[in-house]
């Protein structure tokens, strides 16, 4: 479905630029067009109505509170949407923005990561990151080509974690960014490159303090040009297709895990990375879904790694609210049996066990449980699921269309 969708869009831009050569007009015309007879906001509304079909796709819960958190959701993709590629979408001055954070979720976003995304434009551009270090367990440092609203997925481009970054004696460190190698720190731009993403990863999100970060153009300019037509209209566009295209992508990721309810297997490497996932970190999502007197219990002792976190979302991917209740828990939080090995207990109430996982009046949802940066010579693990209490739960039929 989705490689189908981004077919046509490109099919669909392709005719576009043909019928403007045909009819001699620019991009700026076309733009200032649609701008000043109010098409441009016309088609965005059109395109935001559209995509509350997510909402209906097979296999997705029609009772009224899934669908009000559901339609929560397409709201906060849209405010995403909107300052990630109408009001921040200069990449002549990039700023960094948190696209995604405690009122914004998709994807299974992780409650120990702070991102901070920045639009930026690999072929006419280069860029300056300035910071100082901190206190956080880890960040790292991503260059993507395409960005979240285009039709060709999220690939890598170069990489860069802050064990590979000189600093001075007080923390602070620079980074550039360019086609060519360039200074002691380096992040690799292509002229595809649209995007610039900062993972910070904690142990204890309550007591680390993230890194301090900017980023600048290297022309020196000091304030961003006027709006333009263009940059209005191609935001507005990009942002519905982001609002569209997540929403769609990630449903069909739910409707899919049903296949292995209140189980954790390996999600496939190359999809995660091409979905703009960290090729450092070994992914096990799935569907959970649970009775009343029911709970899911979590068992593995965990390999060699930098880090562990498992994390409860409701269906539509949204991590729970972490703000207030305990939905995550990771290599730090948990406590371990005599023997190394860990269990996690997700259920309705408090089995007055060390690492209960609350469901927070959720009868099923999505879950995710990541390895990070595994040691020389360790291998993955899959977590042990087993379903205590009641009988067994329903697994929905989940044929898709």
């Amino acid at each position: 479905m989705r490689e189908l969708l981004f077919l046509f869009l490109k099919v669909v831009k392709s005719w576009h630029q043909l019928i403007r050569r045909i009819h001699g007009k620019s991009e700026t015309d076309i733009y200032s067009e649609r701008i000043v007879s109010g098409k441009a906001w016309e088609e965005f509304c059109d395109n935001l109505k559209g995509a509350g079909a997510s909402l209906m796709y097979p296999g997705t819960p029609r009772d009224a509170f899934n669908q009000a958190e559901g339609v929560r959701y397409l709201s906060r993709l849209t405010r995403a949407g909107l300052e990630a590629f109408v009001e921040y979408n200069d990449p002549a001055f990039p700023v960094f923005r948190r696209m995604v954070h405690e009122t914004v979720k998709m994807g299974a976003d992780n409650p120990d990561n702070y991102y901070f995304n920045a639009q930026i434009n690999g072929s006419r551009y280069e860029y300056r990151i300035v910071g100082k270090r901190n206190t956080v367990h880890y960040f790292g440092l991503f260059t993507q080509n395409g960005d979240y609203g285009s039709t060709g997925g999220l690939p890598s481009c170069g990489q860069l974690d802050h064990t590979d970054i000189q600093y001075d004696a007080d923390g602070s460190f620079e980074v550039i960014l360019s086609r060519e190698k360039r200074g002691k720190n380096w992040l690799k731009l292509e002229e595809e490159t649209g995007l610039v993403i900062i993972r910070q990863t904690f142990l204890d999100r309550f007591e680390e303090v993230p890194a301090e970060i900017h980023i600048e153009n290297l022309d020196e300019r000091k304030s961003p040009s006027p709006v333009t037509p263009e940059r209005i209209g191609e935001g507005l566009e990009t942002a519905s297709l982001f609002v569209s295209g997540a929403s769609l992508l990630f449903a069909r990721w739910a409707n899919r895990f049903q296949k292995h309810t209140n189980k954790l297997p390996l999600f496939d490497p190359s999809t995660s990375n091409a979905a703009g996932g960290d090729p450092n970190i070994i992914y096990y999502h799935s569907h959970w879904k649970l009775a009343p007197d029911q709970a899911l219990v979590i068992e593995v002792k965990p390999p060699d790694c930098d880090s562990w976190n498992f994390q409860l979302n409701n269906y539509w991917m949204e991590s729970l609210d972490y703000r207030y209740f305990t939905i995550c828990i990771n290599k730090a939080s948990a406590q371990y049996e005599p023997d190394g090995s860990v269990k996690v207990i997700v259920a309705h109430s408090d089995p007055g066990h060390p690492n209960w996982i609350n469901t927070c009046g959720h009868a099923e949802g999505t879950m995710c449980w990541r390895w990070y940066r595994l040691k020389e010579g360790e291998k993955s693990v899959e977590p042990k699921c087993t379903v205590t209490g009641g009988g067994k739960p329903e697994v929905r039929c989940t044929k898709e269309s």
